[in-house]
Parts: C-alpha cells; structure tokens; sequence
C-alpha cells in the first residue's frame, strides 16, 4: 500500500480499536510508513499516528523513535512531534528532558495545535503555570471560530479554574463560542 488516502487510514484505526490491539495497529502504521509513497497525507504524519499507538501499547521507548522519524522525515504534520517526545519523555519520568524539548518547541515556531497539545501535557504533568501560558498564546495564535481555538480556550479555563484565577477577556471567548 504504497498510495494511502484518509478512508484507507481512517478504516485501519477504526480495526484496531474494535479489536483493541494497539500493538497491532502500530506494527501496521510502521510498515506503511516505510513502504509510503504518496497519498494524501505526509509520511511523517503517519509516523506521528504510529507513535501514538506505540504509546498506547504500552511501548514508549519505541514511540520516541517514531516520534524522532516524523522529524527526520519533514513531512508536513498537524502538530509539532517534538510535542509528543516530550508528553513521552514526562511519560517515562524524564522531566527534565520533556521541560527541554518544550524549550526548543517554544524558541522556533509553533502552531496553535502545538500550543494546545504542550498546554494539554504540562497541566497532565502539574506545570499550571506552563499550560496556561502555552494555552494562552495558543488562543491569541488562532483565528476566530477555528476548533483548536475553542479547544484552548477550554483548557486554559479549567486551569485557570485550577490556578484559582478570575475570569478574563480570553474566558469570556469561550462564552462567546458555545
């Protein structure tokens, strides 16, 4: 399967969640990645989706090799993998690293998927203070009516809830976007 359209991948993922086989699924995505060609996503995106499943497998050490080849790869990708290295890295309890790889994410640019998908990883790990500003930068970084935007504009909420900040002029967005 050297052309793959989203049907294809989409009806892949929807056979392994019925047979919740996590392992299975990544050993699929990871052959598909190597024998890709074309299609209508990136080779790197797949990557990106084998990583996921590695993780779901229970096998992190070898979705941070997925993870790295979606970089290596530069194919085009929705969020930023460097953010999925260091959800795993906080994962396998290497803050250190995680707090790091966020730094470089941070210095170069980023997209507001990235900036909800850091945000969602540094509440998860108790850095409050980190989510909700990734979660607000995120929310000045996206075009009105967008659905990442109403995303980050949920969880900057409940941290800000969790912070036991006032509501604000981002706050009142959310109201405005139900």
């Amino acid at each position: 399967m050297s052309h793959v359209t989203n049907e294809q991948l989409d009806r892949l993922l929807e056979q392994a969640l019925l047979h919740d086989d996590h392992g299975a699924l990544a050993r699929r995505l990871d052959a598909l990645a190597q024998a890709y060609e074309s299609g209508e996503m990136s080779r790197s995106a797949i990557f990106v989706l084998a990583a996921e499943e590695w993780r779901q497998a229970g096998q992190p050490a070898t979705a941070l090799d997925r993870f790295q080849s979606a970089i290596d790869d530069g194919g085009e990708v929705p969020v930023d993998p460097r953010s999925g290295i260091a959800d795993t890295l906080f994962e396998l309890d290497r803050p250190d690293e995680a707090r790091e790889v966020i730094a470089a994410i941070r210095a170069d640019r980023w997209n507001p998927a990235t900036a909800l998908t850091v945000a969602e990883t540094l509440a998860a790990y108790g850095d409050l203070d980190g989510a909700h500003e990734w979660a607000t930068e995120g929310v000045r970084a996206c075009p009105p009516g967008s659905a990442v935007r109403d995303s980050l504009l949920r969880i900057r909420y409940r941290i800000r809830l969790d912070l036991g900040l006032p509501e604000d002029d981002l706050d009142g967005l959310l109201d405005a976007s139900r």
